[in-house]
C-alpha cells in the first residue's frame, strides 16, 4: 500500500518540479531517498540508557535501531572502544514517506513557539539536516515512561544535486520553512 505522501509526490509533487526546473527526463527530477534517524547518548550515563533510547526510536519509526559502538577510545569523552555510544534508524520507501508525514504533518507542530525549520541546515548536496533537541514532540512516546530528554538528528537524504533544488522538494512536499 502506497502512502500518502508519495501519491502526492507521484501526482503533485514531481510533474510541478518539472515544470519549474525545465527537466526533460523524469528521472532528473530529485525524489527521497532515505531518512537516517540518530540518537546519541553520554558514555557517562548508566547502561540502560542506551536500551531506553532504542526502545524510544523503535516507537517513534516502527524500526529497531542499531546500536552504534564507538571505534577509538577517548578519554575526554570517558569512551572506551566498542562501548555503546547511540542508536540509528535508517528508512527508506514507505517506511520513509510514512515517517516524514509524521514529522511534518504532527511532530514539528507541537515543538513550543515553532516558526519553521532553518532553510541553512543543507549541506551542499541536496540533503537537510534537522536537530530535534526533544523526543516528547512525537505522539507516539508516552510521557509518564520517560526517563531523560533525548535529543535526535534527521537526516533526510535526497537525489537532487544542489541544495536549491531539494529545497524546492522539500517545500512541495510540506516541509514548513521559515520565513525570512
Amino acid at each position: 500500500m502506497e502512502s500518502r505522501l508519495y501519491k502526492k509526490y507521484i501526482e503533485e509533487v514531481r510533474p510541478a518540479l518539472m515544470t519549474k526546473r525545465k527537466y526533460t527526463n523524469i528521472h532528473q527530477v530529485p525524489k527521497l531517498e532515505k531518512i537516517v534517524v540518530n540518537m546519541g547518548i553520554s558514555a557517562s550515563l548508566e547502561k540502560s540508557a542506551v536500551d531506553d533510547a532504542a526502545k524510544e526510536l523503535t516507537a517513534i519509526t516502527g524500526r529497531k535501531p542499531v546500536i552504534a559502538k564507538a571505534r577509538k577510545s577517548v578519554a575526554n569523552f570517558k569512551l572506551r572502544q566498542n562501548q555503546p555510544c547511540g542508536c540509528f534508524v535508517t528508512l527508506r520507501r514507505d517506511a520513509m514517506y510514512e515517517f516524514f508525514d509524521r514529522l511534518v504533518a504532527t511532530a514539528l507542530p507541537r515543538i513550543r513557539d515553532f516558526r519553521g525549520v532553518s532553510a541553512r541546515k543543507f549541506d551542499g548536496r541536496g540533503n537537510y539536516s534537522i536537530g530535534l533537541s526533544d523526543q516528547t514532540i512525537f505522539p507516539e512516546i508516552d510521557l509518564d515512561k520517560i526517563k531523560r530528554q533525548q535529543g535526535m538528528d534527521v537526516t533526510i537524504v535526497t537525489s537532487a544535486p544542489s541544495n536549491s533544488e531539494a529545497l524546492d522538494l522539500l517545500k512541495l512536499m510540506g516541509m514548513p520553512f521559515a520565513e525570512k
